[in-house]
């Protein structure tokens, strides 16, 4: 089996050295290597040059799309910490070409049994948790929100899949919701009706059902006269804000994450953070609220590098008593949570080590809670504290979002 590259990302795989710093990243000491799959292996085909290499021996036909370049493709994660070391190609190359190299493995019915499930279920029901759709507005019973289908309201707020059917995560969501009543923003949501954003399957090498989804998701919006969208979840962000925009079904729609609605809010005097919490914290950079998005986020008509990572810090600082404590690997050379790629789904046991890896470093800090902003991230950590606590004794993961309503 055979797959093409456009001649960009050829050229991409030509002009690797493997020199391994997308593998080696900083020295390694302590916690300095950011690729999780090179660290877990220590063998260079597990790595951005690595698979480099198996796409051009593929688009070259020295190689077959089979079992074991499936096994080095799907254990990525996806993060884009490698586009961060790689000083020869630009960083948008290195994420298209593993997205290619995906679509690649779908085309020939070469991919992982866990993610056909997972796919089967999206078809099915139209979110990734393979849950009933008829219960995804479940999450919002009693908030008073309104119904964007049945009338108007100033922002659409966009639960997401993960956020929609896993309940514990429901106070994040439901807390977002009250910050923004709180302040007067007339808040509505699509209920059952919402879909899938399309993002991960996207990343598992699925790219007609990010189309399919792009386009009911925009009718919807657009039918409802949505102009302006605010989500939890870093992946619908990502989503919504680049990968719409990279395949033309954007439009004029506006996106903003919660934490940079929020910082907005808080700069203009509307969220006001009244209560301290004494808490000793270290924050969780996303990849998709980082350096997957970044590169194609504009800020106010230009791209100002490192902003996207400071706002919900800003927003942390802004809580009192909250001492912020940076982990090593942080803001785009963040060490990332594990559940990316669909990975979670695929490889669980990998899933939790990469988890794990990030929890021992946030208690190396000395903080007493882990935060993040994305509900594939918490989960990810929740469940690794479960099952492998052991040393973590005293460490929490709370979503930003849920410190914020507690500051209220």
């Amino acid at each position: 089996m055979t797959m093409r590259l456009n001649e960009r990302l050829y050229k991409f795989t030509t002009r690797c050295v493997r020199c391994a710093e997308c593998a080696l990243g900083y020295e390694d000491i302590g916690f300095e290597e950011v690729c999780p799959i090179y660290q877990r292996h220590k063998f260079f085909t597990y790595s951005l040059g690595g698979m480099a290499q198996l796409a051009r021996a593929v688009h070259e036909g020295r190689l077959g799309i089979g079992e074991s370049l499936v096994e080095v493709v799907y254990r990525c994660t996806s993060c884009g910490a490698c586009g961060e070391m790689c000083a020869e190609v630009d960083f948008r190359d290195i994420v298209e070409l593993q997205h290619e190299v995906r679509a690649g493995c779908v085309e020939v019915g070469q991919v992982p049994l866990p993610l056909m499930l997972v796919i089967e279920g999206l078809k099915k029901e139209d979110n990734m948790l393979q849950r009933p759709k008829a219960e995804r507005g479940k999450w919002a019973e009693g908030l008073g929100v309104k119904d964007i289908t049945k009338e108007g309201a100033e922002v659409y707020f966009h639960a997401g899949c993960r956020y929609s059917f896993d309940e514990e995560l429901w106070p994040v969501v439901r807390g977002a919701v009250k910050l923004l009543k709180e302040v007067g923003v007339e808040v509505g949501i699509a209920g059952k009706e919402e879909t899938c954003c399309g993002g991960r399957a996207y990343e598992m090498g699925y790219q007609g059902e990010l189309t399919k989804y792009a386009e009911n998701n925009i009718e919807l919006l657009r039918t409802a006269g949505v102009k302006v969208l605010v989500t939890c979840c870093a992946d619908c962000y990502y989503s919504f804000k680049v990968l719409y925009d990279k395949i033309g079904k954007l439009g004029d729609l506006e996106v903003w994450h919660i934490t940079d609605y929020l910082w907005r809010l808080m700069k203009e005097g509307r969220l006001k953070l009244s209560k301290g919490l004494n808490l000793k914290v270290t924050y969780h950079d996303p990849c998709h609220l980082g350096r997957k998005v970044e590169p194609w986020v504009m800020w106010e008509g230009e791209v100002k590098r490192g902003e996207i990572y400071e706002r919900p810090r800003e927003l942390l600082r802004g809580i009192g008593g909250v001492e912020l404590m940076e982990m090593r690997r942080n803001r785009e050379n963040a060490w990332c949570c594990g559940a990316g790629g669909g990975v979670i789904d695929a490889y669980p046991d990998f899933a939790r080590w990469v988890a794990l890896e990030r929890l021992k470093e946030a208690k190396s800090t000395g903080a007493e809670v882990l935060v993040t902003a994305c509900p594939w991230c918490r989960r990810n950590f929740l469940d690794a504290l479960k099952e492998s606590g052991e040393g973590l004794e005293g460490l929490k993961v709370y979503d930003l979002v849920e410190l914020l309503v507690q500051a209220l």
